[in-house]
């Protein structure tokens, strides 16, 4: 049989956002990978990440592998690229051995996600591999549950824009019609804020970081004082509603 490798969404840190699908193929898997944090030598820095602690709710702890990527860096492209590398070489190695893995991701495995990188990389190493991905509940569908923030009505658009790519990409999304989601804004938490005014679009929006767990916060983008923000923190600027109920339909 061809070996497995199944990118599982675990959603954005509430366990229980995990689908009952997500949660079957953790426990069907031999083993479960967990995307952990290099440290300054490159090796496991030892904290657990937030997919761990999720998969830990579901499946015993001798059944999950922490495997290191270079996830916070961005600078280093040779660095990172060797991170990659490295990773990819440790689970083709479990596939060899185990035939089903299961890598779980915050989020969606299809969004932004880590699984995107090492799904290509298994590929070349491992010849007839199957690769599946299983949804999962993404950062910006839970804030708008706990928020009360409505994503789209009618034909709006909906834009998704990392922060990491500059404050000007969401710049000119703010300048179209629809609800704008950001990700990853934390560190420029003040030039988030600074677009938000300038677009007059701060009032209705709304961010969130660490969303169902014990340091929740979900807070109005109003009150963005320029402080610098958890690093995974999301952004919703809902689009400008006239003509009331069913108006854009």
């Amino acid at each position: 049989m061809s070996s497995r490798l199944i990118g599982v969404g675990v959603g954005p840190g509430d366990p229980e956002l995990v689908t009952v699908k997500g949660v079957n193929a953790l426990r069907g898997a031999d083993v479960v990978v967990v995307p952990v944090m290099a440290g300054a030598d490159g090796t496991d820095g030892g904290e657990p990440g937030r997919a761990e602690a999720t998969v830990l709710h579901y499946v015993p702890g001798d059944k999950v592998v922490r495997v290191v990527f270079a996830l916070n860096e961005r600078s280093d492209r040779a660095r990172r690229e060797a991170a990659w590398d490295a990773a990819g070489e440790r689970v083709a190695g479990l596939l060899r051995e185990h035939g089903r893995v299961a890598f779980a991701t915050i989020g969606d495995p299809n969004v932004y996600s880590t699984f995107t990188y090492l799904a290509q990389t298994i590929a070349a190493l491992v010849p007839g591999v199957v690769v599946e991905t299983v949804p999962g509940i993404t950062a910006m569908q839970d804030l708008a549950a706990r928020s009360g923030a409505v994503l789209t009505e009618g034909t709006e658009p909906l834009t998704l824009v990392p922060v990491t790519a500059g404050a000007t990409v969401l710049k000119d999304a703010l300048g179209g019609p629809g609800t704008v989601v950001a990700y990853k804004f934390g560190r420029q938490a003040g030039e988030v804020a600074e677009a938000l005014r300038e677009s007059g679009r701060i009032e209705d929006a709304v961010w969130g970081s660490a969303l169902g767990l014990a340091e929740e916060s979900i807070r109005p983008a109003a009150e963005l004082d320029g402080a610098a923000l958890p690093y995974l923190s999301t952004l919703i600027a809902p689009a400008r509603r006239e003509g009331g109920r069913g108006g854009k339909l």
